[in-house]
């Protein structure tokens, strides 16, 4: 039985990775990284920020102490802020998506976003009051594929569905394949959105239902896909 829905962001709710990827190319550069597109996609994509400079320079044999991936992430929050007011791309029925299913069942969004790219989208959206919690990167210790951002999530929804909600009570709407990872590690179910990996990987990485678009997601596909109960 579901009892709460946690969504992913970046790739699900909007569509930003381009931005992301360009800006991570950009505030490398002056690092003596060239970080490819093919690259990015192939590693790096799921990571939050933090993670993901992290791994992006000890690939690269660069320092990654404390002080460069702060002064790394600082650069790409700014530019990011200025950027996305003007190139941020919301997802065809993803504002239907979460009015619908916040209807029915309390929504959080986990995500390894900054809180203030989050915020700024729901903004944008207009759905920010129907959102019952969120954990951006500045909450968790490690990104997906871990699965403390999903954990720390449903400690969250507890507060609103009670303590009894547990980890298979929750439907978690990814697209990437790392984010996969992370929410059937917590114990949750997943229905993956194929904006960013065809369905072939998406369902090799443990998706449990794949759909073409947040058009096709309402509460009446959750429920018909639940029925019967079972357990992930």
């Amino acid at each position: 039985m579901i009892r709460a829905v946690i969504f992913d962001f970046n790739g699900v709710l909007v569509d930003d990775e381009h931005l992301h990827f360009e800006l991570f190319r950009e505030v490398l550069a002056p690092e003596g990284i060239d970080l490819t597109e093919g690259r990015y996609h192939e590693k790096y994509l799921g990571f939050d920020d933090r993670g993901c400079f992290e791994a992006v320079l000890t690939d690269f044999h660069k320092s990654a102490d404390l002080a460069t991936v702060e002064m790394l992430l600082a650069q790409k929050a700014a530019r990011y802020t200025d950027r996305a007011s003007h190139e941020l791309v919301i997802f065809p029925g993803a504002v239907d998506c979460l009015a619908s299913l916040a209807e029915r069942w309390p929504v959080a969004i986990c995500s390894g976003a900054l809180r203030q790219e989050i915020a700024f989208a729901l903004r944008l959206m207009e759905r920010g009051e129907q959102i019952a919690a969120i954990v951006a990167a500045e909450d968790t210790e490690r990104c997906k594929p871990d699965p403390e951002g999903y954990l720390l999530a449903l400690d969250a929804l507890r507060s609103t569905v009670g303590e009894d909600l547990e980890a298979a009570h929750c439907l978690v709407v990814e697209d990437s394949l790392a984010g996969i990872e992370a929410a059937k590690t917590a114990g949750m179910w997943v229905v993956a959105v194929s904006n960013t990996y065809g369905e072939a990987e998406l369902r090799a990485s443990g998706a449990d239902a794949v759909i073409g678009s947040l058009n096709e997601l309402n509460p009446e596909w959750v429920s018909g896909f639940f029925i019967p109960e079972i357990s992930p």
